[in-house]
């Protein structure tokens, strides 16, 4: 194994190598977007940059139908118009290897050597899921370098810096609103370990227990992240009205996404498209994953990083609606947890062949209703429902094989 890792490219050279091939897949792309029928660069990176134009001009980026995200996303992007439309991909390649070094230092502050942690952040730099996915103009990179800072934050003690990143987070983007209990639940006062704990009455428990949340990490915590994320959404509704708040937040609380995706819920949905109950329908399938939200983050949130892997990958797979962008919400924290895990490497191997497998079965139905027009909808739902199946088993798993390994002194990333 020593030798393996004396043979690794020092971290410097992965990171500029990974950079250099994320840039040439921009050029690359380009070069598919002029000479090409089939496009490299995803519709996303067109509707916001339709919504940055609409910005230039003075006008409200909901303008551009489908534009369902923050003005800031839009606001970001107004150098696709002012300088150079590639702007925006570049963007968020620098922020795909930020991310790998966001990993590779998160590992180190978590006792990981620099040659093993090197190794490590390699499967998200090496990856080609989220090269193809930033080179191809989607924004998930953002997400990915302001969660990851977050735990970063967290991991050195930077309470202050830490709130600051996870407000602006969950302003960008919902789903990080998950990670809200086990991180009160981390901040909260330790209550554990007084001599007299059994004697103590079960209301006085209670009580204590709640009181273990009025904490200064806590408190301050809420204050600031509160803080970000409301004088955001203050400005952008003062700027922009109703409309923003719909179509950032409420939108996707509502949503019925019909169309084909690995959502276990999408034929349910499908249909009953037409039916009244159909709102309340989108609203239940929510159920299922805040009641496994709660579970995880009470019995995980020891673990900060683990917690928030675990809520990711739930909220993922239970969602109403899951494309395979979202898959990178919880794949750019699954490096932080390898190193705790007892898996061999045939069997994780094995689980990662499965889960790829989940998703072949599932894509060759979905061709044939996308590009050959057959009516393949039961097993799209048939694959989704199995996929969803693998996805609990592979994390039922990763559960079962991880040990919490706290270093006795930290190290500093190299």
């Amino acid at each position: 194994m020593e030798t393996l890792l004396s043979k690794l490219p020092d971290k410097h050279v992965l990171f500029s190598a990974s950079f250099v091939v994320r840039v040439v897949l921009v050029a690359y792309g380009d070069h598919q977007d002029r000479t090409m029928e089939v496009k490299y660069t995803d519709i996303d990176y067109h509707v916001f940059t339709d919504a940055a134009r609409f910005i230039t001009q003075g006008e409200s980026p909901y303008n551009r139908s489908t534009y369902r995200y923050t003005p800031l996303l839009a606001w970001i992007l107004t150098p696709n118009i002012y300088l150079c439309m590639a702007f925006g991909k570049i963007l968020f390649v620098f922020c795909d290897v930020l991310s790998g070094v966001l990993i590779y230092t998160i590992l180190c502050l978590r006792g990981l050597h620099g040659k093993t942690a090197t190794c490590v952040c390699s499967l998200w730099l090496l990856n080609p899921l989220p090269m193809g996915v930033s080179s191809r103009g989607n924004a998930e990179s953002i997400m990915a370098a302001l969660v990851l800072g977050m735990l970063l934050c967290m991991e050195a003690k930077r309470l202050v810096w830490a709130a600051v990143l996870y407000g602006l987070s969950v302003h960008m983007k919902i789903y990080p609103i998950t990670y809200a209990l086990p991180i009160a639940l981390a901040l909260r006062a330790s209550q554990e370990g007084s001599a007299d704990a059994k004697s103590i009455r079960t209301w006085k428990k209670f009580i204590t227990f709640i009181g273990s949340f009025l904490n200064r990490e806590l408190i301050l915590f809420g204050i600031v992240s509160g803080g970000v994320f409301s004088i955001f959404t203050l400005a952008f509704y003062y700027m922009y009205g109703w409309t923003f708040l719909h179509e950032t937040y409420f939108y996707h609380l509502t949503r019925r996404d019909i169309r084909h995706n690995f959502s276990p819920y999408f034929y349910m949905l499908y249909l009953t498209a037409d039916s009244r109950g159909s709102q309340w329908l989108g609203l239940a399938a929510f159920l299922p994953q805040l009641i496994l939200l709660l579970v995880a983050s009470w019995s995980f949130h020891q673990d900060l990083v683990f917690a928030c892997f675990l809520n990711t990958a739930i909220f993922v797979s239970f969602n109403k609606v899951c494309t395979s962008q979202y898959f990178l919400w919880y794949l750019c924290l699954l490096p932080l947890i390898i190193p705790n895990l007892t898996l061999s490497v045939k069997q994780g191997l094995t689980l990662l062949l499965l889960w790829f497998a989940g998703q072949a079965l599932w894509l060759a139905p979905a061709y044939f209703l996308e590009f050959e027009g057959y009516n393949t909808f039961v097993l799209i739902w048939l694959a989704g429902l199995l996929f969803l199946m693998v996805n609990c088993f592979v994390l039922i798993q990763i559960i079962t094989h991880y040990r919490p390994k706290p270093p006795p002194q930290r190290q500093k990333a190299e």
